[in-house]
């Protein structure tokens, strides 16, 4: 139960990054949103485990906010790989990435209290 509200915050958060940040699209509905979204997170569990392990100085001198160049760095290769998603910059996906991080902190923190698992 806790993975699904997990993914469908995710898609959430995808779907408010392609409505506020021009450089970002997401060619498709509702599914589109939760493939692009499951592709995100399977990504962001295997490769970005080892990138933010491999990035760890840089992660510690910026006091973190080094992890929202590695997220953005996962959200274009989330592109690359998928036709449904289409990034147009490196800005773009540094934006959208802070807006999937706050957006999902903001779910999970509302599911969390709203739903003891």
């Amino acid at each position: 139960m806790k993975i699904l509200i997990r993914w469908g915050a995710l898609s959430a958060a995808f779907w408010v990054a392609t409505a506020l940040i021009p450089g970002i699209d997401v060619k498709g509905g509702f599914t589109t949103y939760l493939w692009v979204a499951l592709l995100f997170g399977l990504l962001n569990a295997t490769l970005g485990s080892l990138l933010k392990l491999l990035t760890l100085p840089a992660v510690i001198l910026t006091l973190g906010l080094f992890l929202v160049v590695v997220n953005a760095a996962i959200l274009m290769l989330v592109a690359r790989w998928s036709e449904k998603l289409d990034v147009n910059n490196f800005w773009s996906a540094i934006f959208a990435a802070l807006v999937i991080s706050v957006i999902t902190r903001l779910i999970s923190g509302v599911t969390k209290k709203a739903l003891p698992l």
